[in-house]
């Protein structure tokens, strides 16, 4: 049996609790309330140590002065949705895209747009990996896992909203 660690920090946009799998890989980062967020499972070990990086950097990025997290991180899906979450990361720090351009960039067709949105939808690993900066193609703010108001809030922080 594997172990999982799990620490909370605090932040502007709510407590983040993170877990991370025994070699000290970041597994999830989770806001309260997430649809599809985690909670802490019995047999998961309360310790801080192997998140010393994560805070670090978060705490960083939440005062403007990180751009782009460096974080190992273990995040097992399927091969479409890892295409997904690799096209995530690609998306700078203050920019924005839309489903349809994240699509594209995977290259799945227009058709599959929906199947593109569950796949961001079911991002483990809100904020490192940003799935935030994901609007509609009409620069509406839609659906975001951690609620709209936090996306709002970080992308207003990013420089992405005026």
């Amino acid at each position: 049996m594997s172990v999982t660690y799990w620490t909370r920090i605090a932040s502007p946009v709510g407590e983040l609790l993170l877990t991370a799998d025994g070699e000290g890989a970041l597994t999830s980062l989770s806001v309260p309330g997430q649809k599809g967020g985690r909670s802490v499972e019995a047999g998961w070990r309360s310790d801080p140590g192997p998140f010393r990086a994560a805070e670090d950097q978060l705490a960083a990025y939440f005062a403007g002065e990180l751009k782009e997290f460096r974080l190992e991180s273990r995040t097992p899906g399927t091969d479409f949705r890892e295409r997904v979450w690799s096209a995530l990361d690609d998306v700078p720090y203050g920019a924005t895209t839309t489903y349809g351009e994240i699509a594209a960039r995977v290259g799945a067709s227009r058709a599959a747009v929906r199947a593109v949105g569950g796949a961001i939808g079911a991002n483990p690993l809100l904020i490192v990996r940003p799935c935030h900066r994901v609007i509609g193609a009409d620069g509406s703010m839609t659906g975001y896992a951690g609620g709209l108001e936090r996306k709002v809030w970080l992308l207003t922080a990013e420089g992405a909203l005026g």
